[in-house]
């Protein structure tokens, strides 16, 4: 925001250079971005008035003109055309300097003698963006005769410097002129002198006028119109002009501009609608309707939706509430009645509506922030009084004002010592309510407490520590003594499931896999990719409401796309081999649609392709668990998942619990994501995990006795399972077996067709005595037998 200062001080009598004031509203908590001269380093430009004009003799687009500077008559060659005779513009003379470094001289132009030179509002420092349409392109022409001679810094009022602030979000009463004298008053402790609003001459009734306005509660806050009637509508006076530009806004006509004005001085924005051209006497605030259309003062046709709050008649919208007005009630040079509207609308429908119309206005940036609705009539009467004053229409008695839920002041109850307490500092209760005071806060001493009384327009106000902060930017933060903390020192620890995961990460990574982390947003059409069935759980997925787009417009239900897409990226890449791992959140729904935060479920994901099969994904997880403290588990054999591959696929389970899945992908899904090797993926329920898992160790002594080693080679029928065959051989080892490994697994010739051949290497141990030949011989006798028996195993030659 930029704050003239010159405007600043007709609210507050301040003698501080600009330094020291922006230094002090900095330390006093508004943050001052910088500081800008309007002096620019203008020298030697006065006023002039054009005596004769006529064209160049040698030069088509030249005109020459004569002009009276009070000490002295000057021939002056310039090529603008929106110049008359009577004109009174600033003219530069010889020596003169400007803001772009240009230094005037006398000059010659095609046989004519120019003794200086006319100025524009850009060639005197101003920028694009805040000089008038008809301005833009011409010499600046003077809407009122001033003394001839007359220093133009002088008549365009080029002293003091402009502030700029950067505005935080919770104090929308800051966006103002006043809020800021306001602020500067409570910083060096002085009085706030409000503009005294007084309107002399009213006529006639609204009523005749206006019938009747009916709002949308929920939307609209409160509704405040004003009619004004024998309108003239034209260039405002150059001091209007000039202090609307330094603020950062660029002057329109003389009705638009006062609203503009009152704006930046209330932060209450404004709208004149000229009455004349509404269809019906009767003004409507209402949702807009799915599909309508208003053209906006912009020239932008735009389409509305229920969601967007309009201002309308009795057939169309007429405004975007709080956003901007349409183009077919605009006031224009035909204007001869002005209905002023004084509105206070929802702040989250303006900043919802100014985002779905991707148009972010003056007005929207106040309404979306929070405004005092109590401004209404205050900014209405204003703006009538400015409009008297410069005789720019006759004010029409009586006003509608729509306000049923009223803003009320309220109450908080200030303990001045625990403000003490917790700013670290020793005020007495006068103290804190004379700074509360400063800030145009009530206060009043009740014993040991001070009740304090919150004005409208201080929304940011809520409780306790609000005030207690209001206290300490007063008093200074930088006047509080650094002090040591206080307080009772802690060890932090990391919580069990992250020592868990850290854990598993550093195993996982040991073992040659590499993390990765994806975008918990995807789309939903990686379901179909996967071919799940329409009534799988997995598509019971959680929709974004603004998602950045179709791909990820979903929270996702399951990590296997998201390691499909990676695997496929890597390969489609020319990646040879690829082992990866994720540790990431799952969301299910509790309803649909959803009403509660879903349930997060923390799931690892592993997938890998390269020169491996389904048994090296399997020993992955194995060594995993079995490193978490997760011994003994089943692997068992699932056909019926579309992902995965029918017969190379197995369910973990841990104590009839179900940990996850590991498997072959499906064909299917291996074409859908396009990759050719055979990828295999993992999915295990780490929350499971984390609850399982035992890292506690236990001591174990060296055998004093030496192992004996078996291996057997077996031929089985294919679909019997390892995990089988390992189950078998434990439990007839007569608890001699310490451990049994599979170390090949073949399938091809010399092997009967629909069998598969296996073999393990069994360690067998005591730990009381040395064991002998034949008492190991026995055992290995009686496994085999139990394998024949049960699984119809045959000992391979």
């Amino acid at each position: 925001m930029l704050l003239p200062i010159k405007w600043l001080k007709e609210y507050i009598e301040i003698e501080e250079n600009t330094k020291i004031l922006a230094d002090n509203l900095t330390l006093s908590g508004s943050h001052v971005e910088s500081i800008i001269s309007l002096d620019r380093g203008i020298e030697n430009v006065v006023v002039g008035k054009i005596l004769e004009l006529y064209k160049h003799e040698n030069a088509d687009k030249l005109y020459v003109a004569i002009l009276d500077i009070g000490s002295e008559t000057l021939q002056i060659v310039t090529g603008a055309d929106n110049l008359k005779v009577g004109d009174y513009v600033p003219v530069a003379l010889v020596g003169a300097k400007l803001p772009n470094g240009l230094y005037i001289e006398e000059t010659d132009f095609r046989g004519v003698r120019s003794y200086g030179m006319l100025c524009s509002l850009k060639e005197l420092g101003y920028s694009d963006n805040v000089i008038p349409r008809e301005q833009r392109d011409g010499i600046l022409v003077l809407n009122e005769d001033y003394p001839l001679g007359t220093d133009i810094k002088k008549v365009l009022g080029l002293y003091n410097d402009i502030i700029e602030f950067e505005i935080t979000p919770n104090r929308p009463d800051c966006l103002s002129i006043i809020g800021m004298a306001r602020e500067t008053a409570a910083t060096f402790n002085k009085e706030l002198k409000y503009p005294k609003i007084e309107i002399k001459n009213e006529v006639d009734n609204i009523d005749n006028y206006l019938e009747i306005v009916e709002i949308d509660n929920e939307l609209c806050n409160r509704y405040y119109t004003k009619v004004i009637k024998d309108v003239k509508i034209k260039e405002s006076p150059l001091w209007l002009q000039t202090r609307l530009m330094e603020a950062g806004m660029r002057p329109i006509n003389n009705i638009v501009d006062i609203t503009n004005y009152v704006m930046l001085e209330f932060g209450q924005p404004l709208h004149a609608f000229d009455l004349d051209k509404l269809n019906s006497k009767k003004i409507i605030v209402r949702r807009g309707k799915e599909g309508e259309k208003i053209k906006t003062i912009d020239g932008v046709d735009r389409t509305l939706k229920p969601s967007n709050l309009v201002i309308a008649d009795k057939d169309r919208p007429i405004a975007i509430a709080g956003v901007m007005g349409g183009i077919d009630t605009e006031v224009d040079e035909n204007t001869t009645t002005v209905l002023l509207e004084s509105a206070n609308f929802n702040s989250r429908s303006v900043r919802l509506t100014a985002k779905d119309l991707n148009l972010r206005t003056e007005a929207s940036s106040r309404f979306e922030k929070g405004i005092d609705s109590n401004l209404c009539e205050i900014a209405a009467n204003r703006v009538c009084q400015l409009i008297e004053q410069i005789e720019a229409g006759t004010i029409v008695k009586g006003s509608i004002d729509v306000y049923e839920n009223i803003r009320e002041e309220k109450e908080i109850i200030l303990n001045p010592d625990y403000a003490n307490r917790l700013l670290g500092i020793d005020l007495d209760k006068e103290e804190m309510a004379n700074y509360l005071e400063r800030l145009g806060l009530k206060t009043i001493i009740n014993g040991d407490k001070i009740k304090v009384t919150i004005p409208t327009f201080r929304l940011d106000l809520e409780e306790e520590v609000d005030l207690i902060e209001e206290i300490g930017r007063l008093y200074g933060f930088h006047n509080i003594e650094p002090k040591p903390l206080v307080g009772v020192l802690t060890r932090g620890n990391k919580p069990y499931g992250r020592i868990i995961q850290d854990k598993a990460d550093s195993i996982l990574q040991a073992l040659g896999l590499n993390q990765v982390m994806t975008y918990s947003f995807i789309s939903p059409r990686v379901y179909d990719k996967l071919n799940l069935g329409e009534n799988s759980s997995l598509r019971n997925y959680i929709k974004i409401l603004n998602p950045l787009g179709e791909d990820y417009s979903v929270m996702r239900t399951t990590l296997i796309p998201n390691m499909l897409n990676l695997l496929s990226r890597n390969y489609n890449h020319g990646v040879e081999e690829c082992f990866f791992y994720e540790i990431g959140n799952i969301f299910i729904p509790k309803t649909l649609p959803i009403e509660e935060l879903p349930i997060e479920k923390k799931i690892l994901s592993i997938g890998m392709y390269g020169n491996i099969d389904f048994y090296d994904i399997k020993e992955v997880v194995e060594t995993l668990l079995e490193r978490l403290g997760i011994k003994k588990l089943k692997f068992l054999p699932k056909e019926d998942n579309s992902i995965f591959h029918p017969y190379r696929t197995a369910e973990i389970i841990y104590n009839d619990d179900l940990i996850g899945i590991i498997g072959e992908v499906h064909m299917d899904i291996m074409e859908n994501f396009e990759i050719e090797k055979k990828p295999y993926i993992g999915e295990l329920d780490f929350d499971k995990i984390i609850e399982l898992a035992n890292l506690k160790k236990s001591y174990k002594p060296l055998p004093k006795y030496p192992s004996i080693t078996r291996d057997i080679a077996l031929v089985v029928d294919r679909n019997i399972m390892i995990g089988q065959l390992e189950k078998t051989i434990w439990e007839n080892g007569a608890g001699l077996i310490e451990d049994v490994k599979l170390f090949d697994i073949y399938e091809g010739e010399q092997i009967e067709e629909g069998k598969k051949s296996v073999a393990f290497g069994i360690r067998y141990r005591s730990h009381n005595r040395t064991l002998k030949d034949n008492e190991i011989n026995k055992i290995q006798e009686n496994i085999i037998g139990e394998l024949e028996k049960h699984l119809g195993a045959q000992l391979r030659s």
